[in-house]
Order: C-alpha cells, then structure tokens, then sequence
C-alpha cells in the first residue's frame, strides 16, 4: 500500500470477530495518522484522501457504532478546514490542538478497550 492508496477499514476490520477488537484496531491505526500529521509525514488533505474519507467515516458510523469513533472521524475530516478559515499561525495552533485531542480520545478509546470495566 502507498500513501496515494485509501485505507479501507472496511477491508482491514472485516476480519475481527469482535466490536472490542475492531475498536482496539481502528484506534491504533487511528495513532499512527495522528503520528505521521504531527511529524509532516502527511498533510491535513492528504489524511482526509488517506483515512477520513466519506466510506471510512460511513464504516465507523454504522459497524463500529461508537461515539468516541464517530467523533474521531468527525474532528479529522475538518482539519483541513482549519487551514483554509484561519490565518496560518492561528490554523497551525489550532491543528495542534486537534491533534492533541484526537490522541487523547484515541488512548480513551484504546484504554477502554484494553482495560475491562
């Protein structure tokens, strides 16, 4: 898989058995795109091209049915908006926050899953 290929969570999370496992995937696959934004590896637009995409958000939304999920997906998919409303110092602190909370709802998702109630 290169950069230009989508990745398919539909594809990649069929295989789990359980809603607990797929959780678990999707918020470490979840990790490395926050990873790979906030080291320049990839633009805001090309994680949207990547991994925010219109069938991924659908896929989180209707099997992994989780509200942390969905409101992942839903944060990523506007960081590019931010760079295009905000002048640039003003856009680039505010990306740094997002992505400071989208790794933190994704370690509350993980940990959720890893650590039973």
């Amino acid at each position: 898989m290169s950069m230009n290929e989508k990745i398919s969570l539909k594809n990649l999370l069929v295989e789990r058995r359980t809603a607990e496992e797929k959780l678990e995937l999707f918020a470490l696959l979840h990790l490395g795109v926050l990873d790979s934004l906030n080291h320049g590896v990839l633009s805001a637009s090309q994680a949207i091209h990547l991994f925010y995409h219109a069938e991924n958000g659908l896929f989180v939304r209707q099997q992994l049915q989780h509200p942390t999920a969905d409101e992942m997906m839903s944060r990523g998919i506007q960081l590019p908006d931010l760079f295009d409303t905000l002048p640039a110092e003003e856009a680039q602190q505010e990306f740094q926050r997002e992505l400071t909370k989208l790794h933190a709802l994704s370690l509350s998702l993980l940990e959720k899953q890893l650590i039973p109630a």
